[in-house]
């Protein structure tokens, strides 16, 4: 088994983040007609999704967007929220009774839905201006909101955000420090990929976070509830993305981003996207594919970061909202790296379950 997870050379966000908001190109257009697709022309789609994009109070950009697909084309979008991994393994389940028309993840969980046979070729209308690395070459899966990993801290409770992974083996933070589990949450797998770049390999990784476990509250499959925790001081730290923690932050004013740096280094992330694929042997396919259409249309992408707090997949859309300049500046001096995901979903399995050996999870 490889000691390295990541390959690709690093590449600045402030880079990363122009080139995501200043690529120009001919836009798509969305085909929201309303004819009927999906077994006895039921007008409904089933969508089984990570969380992080849509709200509890209603105004997240799932919200919106699905709101705005139902009026334009009658179909009724039926939402089944959960972890990346929780959501791949239901439609494992399911396969011999399929209930999910679409499927959204964070990587490695789309690629593994590939693997698993989950996943059915069809490239959305817009596609064409999603980044290459942002969308499987046989249009098994699409981005349709660009995010980076990220953690979370309570900004009352701590003068000012952690800078290293070294800090968080402080005492204080005993019992206050949790971050979701790897193999199951998106967020969570994403914390065992930055930690083997961050500390140069699998070995010295899995040795650190032996050692943070004494400070760990314990496992969590879900990201989404431990920023509310953070934001009340029942945790001070925890781990998180961008795009959900931007949103929450909203709503919750002790809630702060941060990106840890291994000693003497620099701050790091990646590119965790929310990717989108037509779920194989869906019972409404055609209803499927017009939702993925409406999520790559310009009028979603132009959402994603004024509703969402993410980036948007299609490079042809520049966001200039308040939130879009904060991001940038939110991610200004951060290193942002490239994991190797074939690789990540080839061996994730070996991978999580050494970390669950050496942390006794």
């Amino acid at each position: 088994m490889p000691s390295r997870i990541l390959l690709r050379a690093t590449a600045s966000v402030a880079g990363s983040l122009a080139l995501a908001l200043s690529l120009t190109a001919c836009g798509g257009s969305t085909d929201s007609g309303s004819s009927d697709s999906g077994k006895g022309g039921e007008k409904v789609v089933t969508v089984y999704s990570a969380d992080g994009l849509k709200s509890e109070k209603g105004d997240g950009w799932y919200d919106k967007v699905f709101a705005a697909f139902t009026q334009k084309t009658g179909i009724e979008v039926k939402y089944v929220e959960g972890g990346s991994g929780e959501m791949v393994q239901r439609a494992v389940r399911e396969k011999t009774n399929t209930q999910a028309d679409v499927i959204v993840t964070l990587p490695p969980f789309i690629q593994q839905a590939d693997g698993k046979g989950l996943l059915k070729a069809y490239t959305p209308q817009g596609a064409d201006q999603v980044n290459g690395a942002d969308k499987a070459a046989d249009g098994k899966w699409t981005s349709v909101v660009n995010n980076y990993f990220g953690f979370v801290y309570n900004k009352k409770e701590l003068a000012q955000a952690p800078k290293t992974w070294e800090e968080l083996l402080d005492p204080k933070y005993k019992g206050k420090l949790q971050y979701s589990t790897p193999g199951v949450a998106g967020d969570g797998t994403a914390v065992l990929v930055k930690a083997v770049h961050d500390f140069g390999g699998k070995e010295p990784a899995l040795e650190y976070l032996k050692k943070l476990q004494t400070n760990n509250v314990g496992p969590s499959s879900s990201t989404s509830k431990l920023a509310p925790k953070t934001d009340k001081g029942e945790l001070l730290v925890a781990n998180g993305d961008v795009q959900m923690n931007f949103a929450q932050s909203k709503s919750m004013p002790n809630l702060g981003i941060w990106f840890p740096a291994k000693d003497g280094g620099k701050p790091t992330t990646f590119a965790l996207p929310y990717a989108a694929g037509l779920v194989d042997k869906a019972p409404h396919t055609e209803n499927g594919k017009k939702l993925l259409d409406f999520l790559l249309s310009e009028e979603s992408q132009k959402l994603v970061s004024e509703v969402g707090g993410g980036f948007p997949a299609r490079g042809d859309v520049k966001p200039t909202d308040a939130n879009a300049i904060e991001l940038t500046k939110l991610m200004g001096g951060v290193e942002v790296f490239e994991p190797d995901w074939a690789d990540i979903d080839k061996n994730l399995t070996s991978y999580v379950d050494a970390w669950k050996s050496a942390t006794g999870s």
